[in-house]
């Protein structure tokens, strides 16, 4: 999983509240295990006018310049609603985006963004206002978002944000939860051991 430390870069506007997973991946495309692929379907029926996926919608924001390669997206409240897929961060990470900022989450997708490395910023309502007023501007409305020291900065604003210290770990040294315990492997084995001494019958 990558570090995430601090990012600016271009933020694709999606003004919608309540974006569901359905939305962010539909299930017909749920047919893999891994966890690439998935950034060509992200928000399909939104960003195509066919099925096939081969007719853009131009009105849709990722099918714009310099959206298309916006490494953050700015969405409403209660981003991430519906189904606890995990295949709505894959998609949106494999698409390219590395941090999502809405007002809130649901809770499910927001733990799921954590283990899959891709940072969700709770920020006040009237703050992303600003920030969607800045992301208009384009490749000249760029944001900055900084997770050491949990702020966002945009237009010489600066907007302070929340999260559990254990999550920004994490995310900081691109471990999941299952790397955070392989750290401490020597200590596991260590402890077996002397168990197995202490207490053989167990074996």
């Amino acid at each position: 999983m990558q570090p995430f430390k601090a990012l600016t870069g271009i933020a694709a506007p999606l003004d919608r509240s309540n974006v569901d997973t359905d939305a962010i991946i539909p299930k017909q495309f749920l047919k893999k295990i891994e966890r690439t692929g998935f950034g060509k379907h992200l928000f399909h029926e939104w960003r195509y006018l066919d099925y096939e996926g081969t007719k853009e919608n131009p009105d849709f924001v990722l099918n714009k310049d310099p959206f298309r390669k916006a490494q953050i997206l700015l969405a409403r409240d209660n981003f991430g609603c519906g189904s606890s897929r995990e295949h709505a961060p894959w998609a949106l990470s494999d698409f390219g985006f590395r941090c999502v900022i809405a007002p809130s989450f649901a809770d499910i997708f927001y733990s799921n963004c954590i283990k899959n490395g891709l940072l969700p910023v709770r920020l006040k309502p009237e703050e992303m206002d600003e920030l969607f007023a800045v992301a208009d501007f384009g490749a000249s409305g760029l944001i900055a978002v900084d997770l050491e020291n949990q702020v966002v900065g945009a237009a010489g604003k600066k907007f302070r944000f929340q999260i559990e210290p254990f999550n920004k770990e994490c995310l900081l040294k691109g471990l999941d939860q299952v790397g955070w315990t392989l750290q401490y492997q020597d200590k596991i084995a260590a402890y077996e051991e002397k168990l197995m001494a202490e207490k053989p019958w167990l074996k």
